[in-house]
């Protein structure tokens, strides 16, 4: 029987800085608007290949669907569906902020709140 926490988790996504998430969330944009090759990509995401392929890596562990057929580079979900998946960064909250938040029922509340109980055991 799986736990209740695991049963709350999506895909594991990683923690990230706001550069990096503003430029997964830009790569998105990119993608949704149709398939690019990925020299268009690096170039609009000045960023080197290796770079690219950590954000792909990222992406997928994410949860997003990227496909290379034809030489380019296809968003296979819906645009608002990837982007809700998308990792964000650190908000710097201090403990009471996070306790606020996380008053309610809705997914991303049980999440906040599975943290808190690891924090204030």
């Amino acid at each position: 029987m799986a736990s209740k926490r695991s049963a709350m988790r999506g895909p594991e996504t990683q923690a990230v800085t706001a550069d990096r998430a503003a430029r997964l969330y830009k790569l998105i944009r990119l993608l949704a608007s149709g398939p690019k090759k990925r020299d268009a990509l690096t170039k609009s995401l000045k960023l080197d290949v290796r770079g690219f392929y950590r954000d792909l890596d990222l992406l997928h562990r994410a949860g997003i669907s990227i496909t290379l057929a034809q030489q380019r580079y296809t968003l296979d979900d819906d645009r608002d569906a990837a982007v809700a998946r998308l990792p964000f960064p650190d908000p710097r909250l201090t403990l009471g902020e996070a306790r606020q938040l996380a008053k309610g029922k809705t997914r991303a509340h049980l999440k906040l709140q599975e943290q808190l109980r690891r924090i204030v055991k």
